[in-house]
């Protein structure tokens, strides 16, 4: 059977949104009002948006179908049947609740767990995941293995625990001081890489053998399940969907951000094994996101969901999501780029130290870039580096992330080809002309998750 290298889009486009096409002057513009802050934008200020591929996916025609038939009823609605069966016999999970998105099942779930002395452990925190287990007065620690933070190292599994780490620090805190371990797939913060199931079963034995709750933070499972089946022996011959399935069987619990590969614009759940757990869980769920069956979502959302999660582990959907994201990191790796290698499946990961090594991290070069990407070619991407996980010792000193990154995140179903090979010359054409960018400063910052609302200046 013939074989090509173009990998198509497996879908054709039945809707468009027009792109408003602005110049360098008006971005300038739009930049300086936004205090050199992506986040502040104007969406309509936006030529190519990879902020995020958080909720910002194209929606299927059945998913829209599904939605003319969303049940609005309070309690008890057919949508939330429909959406709580799928979840069950993905995940194998008796008690689900649902919640309008991730962070919210983030806040019910280590807010309860959280407080004072507790510890959660991780491959690498999210930042509003890290923000809710801070928030309550818990640490959060971070020990992904060390190719991890190596950007340009070879390994198929950068997102990997360390579990060496991982039973000495269990060990050193107390086990009863463990809120949780959390296993992020694929692994956002350190690049989207991906977790591998050995690993996975390595974190499970650990945890078992010290009565510590494991869960899954499994928002991109679906794309941590084609990087097992194409990468891990002995998987070859399971479906995405199997693969999943096996991983979640492994864990006392789940939380997704159905935002990213249930391929909805709002939604969320949070799954447990813990009876007792889960009636806590259940308690803050109707305080603060609404009642049991609806959380916070529409029927019309649970409709989406419910398609999305299946939609998301077809074979060809996820051939062209994997691979069309690699192109673009191909494509800059060619040019010489620094990034990280390999590439993963959501985003491609601008290494922005070794991009200005002439912009010390505490002028932050992730930020300098983003801004860049923006001026020259009206890209929105995020910077993920020591705006976003930096602190501050005693003395007000940044004690910086162990990498700066720019992650370019790119949407489902939204972009073409043409849109990357765009990207592709905007980069070239900022990386032939790095050494002329200066770094920023921040002139205002709040205290949790400072990169949303953070206001900067150029450092002239």
């Amino acid at each position: 059977m013939q074989t090509y290298k173009t990998i198509i889009e497996p879908f054709r486009i039945k809707m468009v949104e027009a792109i408003q096409v602005t110049t360098a002057e008006q971005r300038e513009s739009h930049l300086k009002k936004a205090y050199y802050n992506p986040f502040l934008l104007e969406a309509k200020d936006v030529m190519i948006d990879f902020l995020t591929d958080s909720g910002t996916s194209a929606m299927s025609s059945e998913q829209w179908a599904g939605m003319m038939r969303g049940d609005e009823s309070y309690a008890g609605a057919t949508s939330w049947h429909r959406m709580r069966n799928e979840i069950n016999e993905l995940t194998g999970f008796e008690y689900i609740l649902p919640t309008h998105q991730g962070r919210a099942a983030e806040r019910i779930l280590y807010g309860y767990l959280g407080g004072k002395g507790k510890t959660f452990i991780s491959n690498t925190h999210f930042d509003t995941t890290r923000a809710n287990i801070e928030y309550s007065g818990a640490e959060a620690i971070d020990i992904v293995i060390p190719e991890g933070t190596q950007p340009s190292t070879e390994h198929p599994f950068k997102g990997n625990i360390d579990t060496e780490k991982l039973e000495k620090l269990i060990l050193e805190k107390g086990k009863e001081n463990i809120g949780a371990v959390i296993l992020t797939v694929t692994n956002n913060s350190g690049g989207g890489q991906p977790v591998s199931m050995q690993n996975a079963k390595k974190v499970k034995e650990i945890c078992k053998k010290y009565s510590v709750l494991f869960i899954l933070d499994c928002c991109r499972i679906a794309e941590n399940a084609y990087f097992i089946k194409h990468r891990e022996k002995g998987f070859e011959k399971k479906t995405y969907r199997e693969i999943a399935q096996e991983m979640f069987a492994l864990t006392d619990g789940a939380i997704m951000s159905a935002k990213k590969d249930a391929l909805v614009n709002m939604g969320g759940f949070l799954v447990l094994k813990d009876k007792i757990l889960a009636a806590e869980c259940k308690n803050k769920l109707i305080i603060t996101e609404g009642y049991a069956t609806y959380g916070g979502l529409s029927g019309r959302d649970m409709e989406a969901i419910a398609i999305g999660l299946q939609e998301v582990f077809e074979p060809a959907y996820l051939e062209y999501r994997i691979k069309s994201t690699q192109y673009l990191g191909e494509k800059l790796k060619e040019l010489g780029v620094p990034l990280i290698w390999p590439i993963g499946g959501h985003a491609v990961y601008l290494d922005a130290k070794d991009f200005y090594p002439n912009i010390p991290v505490h002028e932050y070069p992730g930020q300098a870039l983003v801004c860049e990407l923006y001026l020259k070619g009206g890209i929105r991407a995020v910077e993920i580096g020591s705006v976003m996980f930096g602190k501050y010792n005693e003395n007000k000193k940044l004690i910086p992330s162990p990498m700066e990154l720019v992650r370019l995140a790119i949407p489902r179903r939204v972009y073409t080809q043409s849109h990357i090979e765009y990207v592709v010359e905007v980069i070239a054409d900022l990386w032939n002309n790095r050494e002329k960018v200066k770094g920023v400063r921040i002139i205002e910052e709040p205290l949790f998750l400072r990169h949303f609302t953070a206001k900067f200046e150029r450092i002239m």
